[in-house]
């Protein structure tokens, strides 16, 4: 747990470190400490993903404090407060609140929608941005004027591959599972009307939990009725669990699944029956973004290890942040926010990081990969707009 200013009030008058607010002095007072939130799961079984999507937003800090920046005519140095909401939307709420009484000027994160969406109701009253990784169309749906993504949403990432599916991949007849989240059955969910508007049928919808372990019962039921394909709407530990089983049960159709599954992690739980899992992605592969190759390299050079899925949206999310507060010449959020609105960034991930009236991103594609020999092959790039 990170607490303001923690090393410095060692050496400030207790009267100084009361009065700091989302600007804090440094120790030298040479320089205004302006924190930045962090929220996503940190600890549990989806911590891999919070702690991915957290290095983009440390190595964006460190960007940015090395370029020395000023703004309001005086130097800032961003400071990354951090915290762990478990993916549970009640420890979220919590997450939030603690986040606004610790006056951060705005907040990257949270990871999982169903965390973001109760989240999100928190900075809204306390007027702080969000720019969460969020796909639920709920999110933005909201009308709040405070939330903003970093990937496309989930209603057209599974309007994408529902489609996709039936008319490219040539399954017309699937079986859907979700986890009951808001992201895992609000993906499926959009798969679902989709699979249905591409000609195709869902001929069994299971859900489970997102706390499950064993599958075997829901599939053995989706055996009998010998489906083209399954669609997963959940975590890799859970879907690589799916494909280990489907296997055990000698199911022979496709296993698909969203960009929760795109991961290492899930190639090397799956292990063997990983091949020719199909799963999306929302945005262009590393090699195909803008800057991708400086980025990863970069990254490596940082963490020593290689970039996973969301790291990359962390890093622009922070970087388009604190651009409008240069913008604004301000970090006060209601004087940045109207500059986060209208931001055209040029990213890692996009040339034109950029948003519509809802908090929506602007551009977006929908890439799909296939598990082949144990990595991620890119099958096809679709949707976007």
């Amino acid at each position: 747990m990170s607490l303001p200013c923690h090393f410095k009030r060692l050496a400030l008058p207790l009267a100084c470190a009361l009065s700091l607010g989302a600007c804090g002095k440094t120790a030298d007072s040479s320089s205004s400490v302006v924190k930045i939130g962090y929220a996503a799961p940190l600890t549990g079984p989806q911590s891999h993903y919070g702690e991915e999507y957290k290095h983009g937003v440390e190595l964006a800090i460190e960007d940015e404090n090395a370029s020395h920046p000023v703004i309001g005519g005086k130097a800032v140095t961003f400071q990354l407060v951090a915290e762990d909401d478990q993916a549970d939307p009640k420890t979220a709420t919590q997450v939030a609140q603690k986040l606004v009484d610790d006056k951060v000027a705005g907040v990257i994160g949270h990871f999982n929608s169903g965390c973001t969406i109760p989240a999100s109701k928190i900075y809204h009253d306390a007027g702080i941005p969000e720019i969460s990784m969020s796909s639920s169309p709920q999110y933005t749906a909201q009308g709040f004027d405070t939330a903003f993504r970093s990937m496309t949403a989930d209603d057209q990432q599974g309007g994408v591959m529902g489609q996709y599916l039936v008319t490219r991949l040539h399954a017309k007849r699937i079986a859907v599972i979700d986890d009951r989240t808001a992201y895992g059955q609000g993906l499926a969910d959009e798969v679902a009307k989709a699979v249905v508007a591409a000609g195709g049928s869902i001929v069994k919808r299971e859900f489970t939990n997102d706390k499950a372990t064993d599958f075997a019962a829901i599939l053995t039921s989706i055996k009998s009725i010998h489906p083209d394909a399954i669609y997963f709407g959940g975590i890799d530990a859970q879907s690589s669990t799916v494909a280990r089983q489907m296997k055990e049960l000698g199911i022979k159709a496709m296993l698909v699944s969203g960009d929760m599954s795109m991961t290492p992690n899930f190639l090397k739980l799956a292990g063997a029956a990983a091949e020719g899992t199909i799963v999306s992605l929302a945005g262009l592969p590393l090699d195909k973004m803008p800057k991708g190759a400086d980025y990863a390299a970069r990254y490596k050079a940082r963490f020593h290890a290689e970039v996973e899925t969301y790291s990359p949206y962390g890093y622009d999310a922070t970087r388009a942040m604190i651009a409008a507060m240069k913008a604004a010449d301000s970090t006060a959020p209601a004087s940045y926010l109207p500059k986060l609105a209208a931001i055209d960034y040029p990213g890692i991930t996009s040339a034109h990081w950029a948003y519509d009236a809802h908090g929506n991103l602007k551009q977006g594609s929908i890439v799909v990969y296939k598990a082949v020999a144990g990595k991620w092959n890119v099958l096809d790039t679709v949707g976007g707009k």
